[in-house]
């Protein structure tokens, strides 16, 4: 049987021969597909790369992931524990929202990383990687809220960005991080 890394090389490699979302395809440098332990129990899924993500291929390496470390450190985890994506795996242009027709095109994906990480919980961070696994959910009501989807546990979250811009923000996330550590430490 394939490792859980080979097979998701696998899926990143159908991504690329499959020209999913050509025109993103296109502007981008790099696919960003994720990144972490393939065995990780806490599998974050944001909304797309950057640009800092796309120039290095890895998610969360600008200031938001810098900031995603910091809470992952605050609650015991280092980055290398856990998996990190996002639902987009190329980087819109200007860093402009996802649309609907590129969030569908890369889902099925995702359902695959998903299925071969089998992590206990999915953190979706942001409104986008929110309403792709629950549509009526609201954000500013039930973040740091464990739901139920897809008979898996899913933590919806604000984004980290969301810190950048409002430092109020920041106490929220540290405090919705910590139901992470005790869901997965119980």
């Amino acid at each position: 049987m394939a490792s859980k890394q080979t097979s998701l090389d696998q899926i990143a490699a159908e991504i690329v021969a499959n020209n999913i979302c050509p025109d993103l395809a296109k502007s981008a440098k790099h696919l960003v597909f994720g990144e972490g332990s393939p065995d990780a129990n806490i599998l974050f899924v944001g909304e797309a790369p950057g640009k800092n993500e796309d120039l290095t291929g890895k998610p969360f390496v600008g200031a938001a992931g810098r900031f995603l470390n910091e809470l992952l450190e605050s609650i015991g985890f280092k980055r290398e524990e856990v998996y990190i994506t996002s639902i987009l795996k190329y980087r819109p242009p200007n860093n402009r929202d996802p649309k609907p027709v590129e969030k569908d095109a890369f889902w099925p994906y995702l359902l695959r990383q998903i299925e071969v990480i089998q992590p206990q919980l999915i953190v979706a961070l942001g409104r986008h990687g929110a309403n792709c696994f629950l549509p009526e959910l609201k954000i500013g009501q039930e973040h740091g809220q464990i739901k139920e989807w897809e008979g898996r546990k899913l933590l919806p979250l604000y984004h980290p960005a969301a810190a950048l811009y409002n430092s109020n923000m920041r106490q929220v996330l540290f405090d919705d991080f910590k139901v992470i550590s005790q869901y997965i430490r119980n």
